[in-house]
């Protein structure tokens, strides 16, 4: 396949995301077009990220109840950890064993056949979960994540342009906590559903600023 003909399929890809049906029209035009573009096969899309220090949050999590850390982090007291400038995820409700983030959609999150990858369900689904165990800790206590089970129920694309991960403790023992996750749409469609394990163990400040196991 010709370099040129092999840019107009990739063009007509993307005009088919859009929605707009192919026709002999618009494939000579990408014919005529693609080639005159100045470097490949669009034009690029950017997005810039910018986040603070993520060690600082980490140890200051070990001060203060998972409670109140993560309604500092929400109201932006503590600088919200980079994986969550990076997706663009936001805390947006915060209960005793209950979390939910919101996360807006964008073309950044594609996989390869054009929607939103899985692993961002799981993460943002890992993080709901994850905090709704922080949101029953007292201060000193730490968890991380042992076990993680995602189903994925339904693509998501542009077309839904924000969804929420809600994230509910199902047991909070002294070592292992368990909890389950939803990820909606604004009208509660479901995209995906989720189950967590948790350990919970004793912390301090390792070298670095990172929470490490005492007990």
């Amino acid at each position: 396949m010709s370099e040129k003909l092999l840019r107009s399929t990739f063009v007509n890809a993307s005009r088919l995301h859009d929605r707009t049906q192919p026709s002999i029209v618009s494939f000579v035009k990408a014919l005529t077009t693609a080639a005159d573009q100045p470097t490949g096969l669009e034009y690029d899309r950017r997005r810039e990220v910018t986040w603070q220090d993520p060690l600082v949050g980490a140890a200051l999590a070990l001060e203060m109840s998972g409670l109140d850390y993560l309604r500092a982090v929400a109201d932006g007291t503590i600088a919200r950890p980079p994986v969550a400038a990076l997706l663009g995820m936001t805390i947006e409700r915060i209960d005793p064993g209950t979390v939910t983030f919101g996360l807006d959609v964008g073309e950044h999150l594609y996989n390869p056949i054009g929607s939103v990858h899985g692993g961002i369900f799981a993460t943002l689904l890992d993080s709901a979960m994850g905090c709704a165990v922080h949101s029953m800790l007292p201060a000193g206590r730490a968890y991380t994540t042992l076990e993680l089970k995602v189903n994925l129920v339904k693509a998501l694309t542009v077309d839904t342009p924000k969804v929420t991960g809600e994230g509910e403790v199902i047991s909070a023992g002294r070592r292992v906590a368990t909890a389950s996750g939803r990820l909606v749409g604004p009208e509660g469609t479901l995209f995906a559903h989720a189950t967590t394990t948790c350990l919970v163990f004793d912390a301090a400040v390792a070298p670095g600023g990172s929470a490490r196991r005492t007990g």
